[in-house]
This record gives structure tokens, C-alpha cells and sequence, in this order.
């Protein structure tokens, strides 16, 4: 597949120049690579989100959510092509600890994996016999377990999906790998969105982007007690009017997490410090959805934003994943 033309063209971005002075650092914590900067890597979709690297295989695949499609971009020579259409308007994807893609989608409401033969299998669609809304992003711990939120933007119209009831709220769920049984752990959030675990997996980091719809726009973290949540708190807000949507770790346990959807000058990427603290931004000329660490040595950040995809070398490796 040939990549549709745009306005920016593939590559660095126009008048780049090392450092990249769309690359801001606000702290000396900042993990930035001083000779690396912003590549627009693939573009032409609708609206890419869910970005997940197969180190394995030497890809990024991703969400085309309104085409119906999931992509993918081969690092070796940048080629871009169709992995799966139609892909149930499918939106955030992970892999688990036998390197399986796991994915939420949104048309058919339910989370399946696709196993290693390319049979897919159904994880979760429903709870006591109603249906999930349209699952949104994913992680899987180190134990198997498979953590999802449940927003229900996929029913909200057309464009993602398809207009439907809600049938349950907005919940977070973990999914037990032995038993296959769902459980709810949380369900006090307007819209839960992006989701990952601290290196450690002892931290659940949540985005609720209940701006949409009146609510808040922040990010939470609880602490992790088995297969439950506790003392859930907020870690960083301050996004409103726009918002950050997904998130991911690195190896030291900062935070990078999307931004976008107000003032142009704040899309792209912010990263926070563990303690909390804004470190560090990486400014986009589009809003950005979602992100993951990838490439050879985990230290490429990709970042799903709008109509394309883009990338980063930065001097920290992303939190070790499946």
C-alpha cells in the first residue's frame, strides 16, 4: 500500500534542525536524545490510535479506527500496508506474555486475541449478561491478567463504530487468565481511557477523558493489590480545555502520555516525572491519540497522532513488555 498524499511529507519534519527545537525539555530528568528528532513515518489515515510493537517481527501495528483497519509499518524499509480490514473499527491493542496481539474493538464490543495461527479468539463482550460498551485500550501483566477500560465511544455514533445503548457504565476491568472471569475494578470514572502499569506493575495509571461529556480530564493512578485497585488518586490534570488520551512507562517510571484537541501549540506528547511533575514535552503538528515504546532496543517512542503516525528516539527504553 502506497501512503496517500498530505501536506507534510514523510521523514523529519520541515526545518529541522539538531537539537530539535520541538523537543522541550523542562527538567534535567527529561530522558531527550540530543541528535535524534521527530520522524513522520506513515500517514494518510482518518484517525490512528493504538500503537503496539512486535520486536519479534520488526513492526508497529496500529488502528485506522473510522477505515475499519489495522496498519503496519515495517522498520527495516518503512513499507506500509493493510494487517487486518475489517478490523471491527478496532482501537487500542497490546500483546501478552506469549506475544499474541490482544485487542479492544469497537463495532463488535468485545476484546479478543489474535492467536498465533491467526484464529481470533474472544476474550471479553459482556458482564452478567449485558453487553460491554466498546473497549477502548488495553495492557496485560506480568501474571496474564488483561486490564481494559470501557468508555463506550465506539456506540456513541457512526463514525467509530455504531450507534448503540449502553448497557453497563464506563468501567475498568481485569480479565483473570486461568478462570476467564471479569471483574470490575473500577467503575467511579466519567469516560476510562488510556491505561499501563509502572515497571514494577505495583502502579495502575488510568486517563479519564470525561471532558467529552462534562467530566474531568486527568490522569489517576491506584495501587495494585492483586486483582483489585486501591486509593486511587489523580497524578496529573491541568489538561482541560483538551486532553491526554493514552499513556505509556519507561524503564525509570515516567509517564508519557498524548495530548491534543485545543491549542495547536500543546499537541503532541507530555512526559511526567513518577512524582508527578511535567518534564518534558514533544510537540506535534497534530494532535496525538496514543503511544508505545518500540523499536530494536525499546527506545524508539511511536506516537499515533491524527492522520499519521511519528517517531522518536529518545534516551530511555520503554518499560519491559510482552
Amino acid at each position: 500500500m502506497s501512503n496517500e498524499p498530505t501536506s507534510l511529507p514523510l521523514g523529519h519534519l520541515p526545518g529541522t534542525r539538531y537539537p530539535d527545537h520541538r523537543i522541550e525539555a523542562l527538567d534535567k530528568r527529561f530522558p531527550k536524545q540530543g541528535n535524534a528528532a521527530i520522524e513522520r513515518i506513515a500517514t494518510g489515515f482518518r484517525w490512528a490510535e493504538g500503537p503496539v510493537y512486535f520486536r519479534d517481527g520488526g513492526y508497529l501495528l496500529w488502528s485506522d479506527i473510522p477505515n475499519n483497519r489495522i496498519m503496519r509499518w515495517l522498520e527495516d524499509d518503512g513499507h506500509v500496508s493493510v494487517f487486518r480490514t475489517p478490523s471491527n473499527h478496532s482501537n487500542g491493542n497490546t500483546r501478552d506474555r506469549e506475544g499474541r496481539l490482544v485487542t479492544c474493538e469497537h463495532d463488535s464490543r468485545r476484546v479478543t486475541r489474535t492467536e498465533l495461527d491467526g484464529r481470533i479468539t474472544v476474550l471479553a463482550d459482556g458482564l452478567e449478561g449485558k453487553k460491554l460498551n466498546a473497549p477502548n485500550d488495553i495492557t496485560v501483566a506480568s501474571d496474564g491478567a488483561i486490564w481494559f477500560t470501557d468508555p463506550g465511544y465506539g456506540i456513541d455514533g457512526e463514525y467509530e463504530g455504531h450507534k448503540d445503548t449502553f448497557e453497563l457504565p464506563g468501567n475498568v476491568y481485569r480479565l483473570d487468565p486461568a478462570t476467564g472471569r471479569l471483574t470490575v475494578v473500577a467503575d467511579d470514572f466519567v469516560r476510562p481511557n488510556g491505561i499501563a502499569f509502572s515497571p514494577d506493575e505495583k502502579v495502575l495509571y488510568v486517563v479519564d477523558t470525561g471532558i467529552t461529556h462534562g467530566g474531568p480530564s486527568h490522569i489517576r493512578y491506584f495501587d495494585v493489590d492483586g486483582g483489585r485497585l486501591r486509593n486511587g488518586r489523580v497524578f496529573a490534570e491541568n489538561f482541560a480545555p483538551g486532553m491526554t488520551d493514552g499513556l505509556r512507562v519507561d524503564a525509570n517510571g515516567n509517564v508519557w502520555c498524548s495530548m491534543g484537541w485545543s491549542d495547536p501549540a500543546e499537541d503532541g506528547v507530555r512526559c511526567y516525572a513518577p512524582n508527578g511533575d511535567l518534564i518534558g514535552k514533544i510537540h506535534l503538528p497534530e494532535g496525538c491519540a496514543n503511544l508505545c515504546f518500540g523499536g530494536k532496543k525499546r527506545n524508539r517512542l511511536f506516537m499515533a497522532a491524527s492522520t499519521s503516525i511519528y517517531s522518536l528516539f529518545v534516551d530511555v527504553q520503554g518499560a519491559q513488555r510482552p
